[in-house]
């Protein structure tokens, strides 16, 4: 493995505790979702790392389900955290 790719792991990694630590100690719920978001990003970013790497298609389709359900979730619980219902 090359230095190129180790280090983006490693920064992938640091960035993934980063928000567990923002998702777990966030003051706000807002701050936590913004965590959850951005984790979700880093998951979609290491699904496409994975892809280039093995060369296998599987980890974009599964980069792909994971942002799509990541949107749909964020505004799932943008809608919860404006005191709002699913239909507005």
């Amino acid at each position: 493995m090359s230095t190129l790719m180790q280090i983006y792991i490693c920064a992938l990694s640091v960035s993934a505790f980063l928000c567990l630590y923002r998702i777990g100690m966030g003051p706000t719920p807002p701050d936590r979702t913004v965590g959850i978001d951005i984790l979700g990003t880093l998951v979609v970013g290491f699904c496409a790392f994975m892809s280039i790497l093995t060369g296998k298609d599987f980890y974009m389709n599964i980069g792909i389900s994971w942002a799509l359900l990541s949107f749909v979730g964020t505004l799932a619980l943008a809608k919860f955290l404006e005191r709002r219902s699913l239909d507005e």
